[in-house]
């Protein structure tokens, strides 16, 4: 009886050549992707950066204020306040900056992909195997092949962060935009309303809550990446929790992860503060 063979596939080697054969072909483009990331990003830390810190804490704590409650705003101070206190402040900053990138791309992508797959189910059965493919890599596997690319720094890190918190975006706003009440999709179209003005007076009114709650997860889960940005050479909270990993220090592992921690609170508190604060959550409150 004959042994069977091993089957030998060799797909890392082909996905190796594909990159290098891509990054030869595209170079311009990847340049281009890099420069838009890297200059966001200096904007957005020029912003958060140029003020001192008493300045930023006071308005933290009035944002959160606004959108949530005065208790929320006072906390948030004094979170901000400890995460200076802990000499984290810089770090806070500069990870706040990438996942405010991050976060804001991922948005412009992932609303009107979600619109669209709602729109179509053909664009919906291509878009979910994508998704699928995106949640369940692991993180670590596709930043080896970004970190070819893109090389050390802050960009790859934030590439891998859009890849992660993407997909909850994509999905909410489909979900939300099928979940609106025909009866009133069609009661606008009998009072003579184009789809435009029906996606942009009804449905997404309607929706708003449901795409609110997606947006604060493509928060949570950008926000959960800082790590995996530390190993990408990005600045920032990750990379002095990637410090601490690698030497053991436990003081700088304890005082980053107290900072992760509250910027994780106070954008979670915030954004459910927004998503509360919609015109059909109002109106279901006050029902």
């Amino acid at each position: 009886m004959g042994t069977i063979a091993n089957p030998d596939v060799p797909l890392g080697d082909w996905i190796s050549d594909f990159i290098d054969w891509f990054t030869g072909a595209f170079g311009w483009l990847l340049d281009f992707i890099g420069t838009v990331l890297d200059g966001l990003y200096d904007a957005f830390y020029w912003v958060l950066g140029s003020p001192t810190y008493p300045w930023l804490v006071v308005i933290f704590g009035l944002i959160a204020w606004a959108s949530v409650s005065w208790k929320a705003g006072i906390l948030t101070a004094a979170g901000f306040y400890l995460v200076r206190a802990v000499d984290e402040w810089v770090q806070a900053m500069e990870t706040l900056s990438q996942v405010l990138v991050a976060v804001l791309i991922a948005v412009a992508l992932s609303v009107p992909l979600g619109i669209w797959a709602a729109k179509s189910r053909t664009v919906s059965g291509v878009v979910k195997p994508v998704l699928d493919f995106m949640q369940a890599m692991p993180a670590l596997a596709y930043l080896v092949p970004i970190i070819v690319i893109f090389g050390i720094g802050v960009t790859p890190g934030m590439i891998a962060t859009l890849i992660f918190c993407m997909p909850p975006g994509v999905r909410f706003t489909e979900l939300a935009i099928r979940q609106v009440d025909q009866e009133t999709v069609e009661a606008g179209r009998a009072f003579g309303a184009s789809n435009t003005h029906i996606l942009f007076r009804i449905q997404l009114p309607l929706a708003l809550p449901t795409i609110m709650a997606g947006i604060n997860q493509v928060i949570m889960l950008a926000l959960s990446m800082v790590v995996l940005a530390g190993m990408a050479g990005a600045p920032g909270l990750g990379a002095d929790i990637t410090s601490a990993i690698s030497s053991l220090n436990v003081p700088l592992g304890v005082n980053a992860g107290i900072a992760v921690v509250i910027l994780a609170v106070f954008l979670d508190r915030v954004t459910a503060g927004l998503g509360n604060r919609t015109p059909l959550a109002r109106a279901q409150r006050n029902a």
